[in-house]
């Protein structure tokens, strides 16, 4: 049925040992050929959540099934039915990547010859038949995690995690990434996928969940969120300004002028407004007549990154992975400092 979820949960909660409560409550569900993300920073239980559904972790409340199947009571039927791309690619280096790839199909339970034929097939469909006879410890970060992608798909799954599949790759190797995902999408893979990444969220993805601390605070598609948020984003940059200068602005735009909302951004204002033009000049006048210098003024349409800030009154930061956010979270229990 083109109706039918692939994923549905429901009410699910992880507190880990200590109290950290990681996953709080949430609901979501993900239909039959849909590419969903699920964007937020490092440590909002994105990864969590993902190894829950992947049989991984135990969840301590809720209800969790996927293709069909519960995650409690059926994790073998679970994971025969996923392919799973974790975050840290675990790799032999030793291998070349054909025969890393044939061992994979053997250990889904593949034949000889049906592991060779899917492995040269997967080979050309992320690009790196040219270098299937070579050790993967000499591939680069993005044929690494394209060798991995491959190998969670010799299986042919019906549904395919990926855990911030692009962290830590230059911008060629993500578009090449990008571009192989698309084409699994459009031949029938369901996709989740984890990412911090505004514009990873924004290219790939039909629907959304943003989650924070735990929480999802917004879904829907990329274009209704962003439409959401509400006619344009006015960024304000205050010359050499401290944070009481910015307190400053913020209540006078508040207080003064005709905006929809106010927020504090990385580096400065967001000011969001009907009309990103006409609203300009009101701007800079009311902030002249207080004062304060401005030193930079833009208009841009709302970003995913203002449907955060609305949300959460905050931006993402993103950060280059140290480890998954469950490592993370576990350390300060291990005597451990956080990285």
């Amino acid at each position: 049925m083109p109706d039918e979820n692939m994923v549905e949960v429901g009410d699910l909660v992880k507190i880990y040992p200590g109290g950290t409560r990681a996953v709080s409550n949430i609901d979501f569900s993900v239909s039959k050929g849909d590419f969903f993300g699920f964007l937020g920073p490092n440590g909002a239980g994105k990864t969590t959540t993902m190894k829950i559904l992947a049989t991984l972790l135990k969840k301590t409340s809720g209800v969790v099934t996927v293709a069909g199947r519960d995650v409690d009571s059926e994790p073998k039927a679970v994971r025969r039915s996923i392919g799973f791309a974790m975050q840290e690619v675990g790799l032999d280096d030793l291998a070349a990547g054909r025969d890393f790839l044939r061992l994979q199909g053997v250990l889904y339970g593949l034949s000889a010859r049906e592991s060779r034929r899917r492995a040269d097939d997967l080979l050309e469909l992320v690009g790196l038949t040219s270098v299937a006879g070579r050790r993967v410890g000499t591939y680069s970060g993005g044929m690494r995690r394209r060798v991995d992608l491959a190998g969670a798909l010799m299986h042919s799954p019906d549904l395919l995690f990926l855990d911030e599949p692009t962290v830590g790759l230059d911008p060629q190797s993500r578009l090449t990434m990008w571009e192989h995902l698309d084409n699994l999408n459009a031949g029938g893979v369901t996709i989740l996928l984890t990412t911090q990444m505004m514009e990873e969220a924004d290219r790939l993805c039909r629907s959304i969940a943003i989650i924070d601390q735990g929480r999802i605070v917004a879904e829907g598609s990329p274009q209704s969120l962003k439409a959401d948020v509400g006619g344009d984003v006015v960024q304000v940059v205050l010359e050499g300004a401290d944070d009481a200068l910015y307190a400053k602005a913020e209540d006078a735009l508040r207080q003064r002028a005709r905006v929809d909302a106010v927020n504090r951004a990385d580096h400065g204002l967001a000011v969001t407004v009907k009309d990103g033009s006409a609203a300009v000049p009101a701007i800079v006048g009311l902030l002249h007549d207080d004062g304060i210098p401005v030193a930079n003024l833009s208009v841009a349409r709302p970003s995913l990154d203002d449907v955060f800030l609305k949300h959460t009154g905050r931006t993402i930061r993103v950060e280059e992975a140290t480890g998954d956010e469950v490592g993370e979270m576990m350390r300060p229990l291990m005597g451990l400092k956080k990285r």
